[in-house]
């Protein structure tokens, strides 16, 4: 077998983003075992960085193995009682999942439903949970299928209000938008390191306030997932015992990842993420494009959804800049499907020089393609 030789490529789309070097020299790292005191140390410096990232006191901060549909689904196994009424507010792909996982959990699901793209407002939002009084509230700070940002103060108001504890995907914000856990009220976050935080998918970063622990300590039925039940996490991470083997490669990455933008400095690197999304608004729209989220102050920061235009296919688009540019950028999908670049800047991808790379890639391919289209 030949030694492996990855195309270079420059990772543009919704993630995984760039991989910063001493994120990848980390992994090179001579690895110990899961209860070594070193790797215990390790897992010590990445909860106290996880907390200052998602803007927290809660003791209970960990990197859950798994990718961040772990997280999801840990969030929802653990806070789901068969029967019990979840609430959802659904305007995305990432809705649709928590719905499906709540609903495999034994939840009676109810939807407060809106076009994908669109955001909740304050009013609307507390009138939906104090209408049902579900158990759980969940919603995606962060769609990544839409690049749409929701706001949550008065959701986990209303919320507490009615004593329903409240789940916030944060998967395309931790590390590139302020997610403030405590300041915002959420009970449940859970996020991933491939995106903001730039380092290789497999841990999932995860959070719970003292308020869900408590819940969760109540609870009567056993939580149905073995691998993710946060009460046997609980005594690895905090009992240091034997739970499962644990990704020491991932964890000396996601260290790394943390430490670099705790370095940079959480204001900082917010501000950078904000910069740089905002000259790409003004690029894109002098290239005659329009922005799908059409309100400016519920765009996404780090992960941008450009409208295609009419008569561009976008797969073709897709693939041009990939075989000729190496650049990666992803398509909508789902409802969207066809309808919307998705192109992250997040982490280390998000730069003034990528960001002219890519728009240069983009406008290029475009024009290519409809140079080609017409010529058929």
């Amino acid at each position: 077998m030949n030694p492996l030789n990855p195309p270079k490529r420059l990772l543009m789309g919704p993630g995984p983003s760039m991989v910063a070097p001493r994120v990848y020299a980390a992994m090179a790292k001579p690895i110990v075992g899961y209860l070594d005191p070193y790797c215990l140390e390790i897992i010590g410096d990445i909860q106290q960085m996880l907390r200052v990232a998602f803007g927290t006191k809660n003791e209970f901060t960990i990197p859950i193995s798994g990718t961040g549909s772990a997280g999801m689904e840990a969030a929802i196994a653990n806070f789901t009682e068969p029967g019990a009424k979840f609430a959802v507010f659904a305007n995305g792909f990432f809705s649709d999942r928590i719905t499906e996982m709540a609903r495999r959990q034994g939840g009676n699901v109810v939807r407060f439903e809106k076009p994908w793209g669109e955001v909740y407002g304050d009013a609307e939002a507390a009138d939906f949970i104090r209408r049902e009084k579900p158990q759980v509230v969940a919603y995606v700070q962060a769609e990544t299928s839409t690049g749409a940002f929701q706001t949550g103060k008065a959701i986990c108001q209303a919320a507490h209000d009615a004593g329903a504890l409240v789940i916030a995907d944060c998967v395309t914000s931790l590390g590139g938008i302020p997610v403030e856990v405590d300041a915002t009220g959420i009970d449940i976050a859970y996020s991933c390191s491939q995106k903001g935080l730039s380092c290789p998918p497999g841990l999932s970063p995860f959070t719970v306030s003292p308020r869900a622990w408590a819940w969760l300590e109540k609870r009567a039925a056993p939580v149905q997932s073995w691998y993710l039940d946060l009460r046997l996490l609980d005594t690895y991470f905090r009992g240091r015992k034997y739970h499962h083997t644990i990704s020491i490669s991932l964890l000396y990455a996601l260290r790394e990842g943390l430490a670099l933008a705790v370095e940079e400095g959480m204001e900082a690197r917010w501000e950078r993420h904000r910069r740089n999304h905002l000259a790409f608004v003004a690029a894109i729209e002098k290239m005659g494009l329009r922005m799908h989220v059409a309100e400016p102050k519920n765009r996404l920061w780090t992960l941008q959804s450009p409208r295609v235009p009419a008569g561009v296919d976008d797969a073709k688009v897709r693939k041009r800049m990939l075989d000729v540019d190496g650049i990666e950028i992803l398509g909508g999908f789902g409802q969207l499907a066809g309808q919307v670049f998705r192109i992250g800047l997040m982490g280390s991808s998000s730069t003034e020089e990528n960001i002219a790379l890519v728009l240069d890639s983009l406008q290029k391919a475009m024009q290519a393609e409809t140079v080609t289209a017409g010529k058929g």
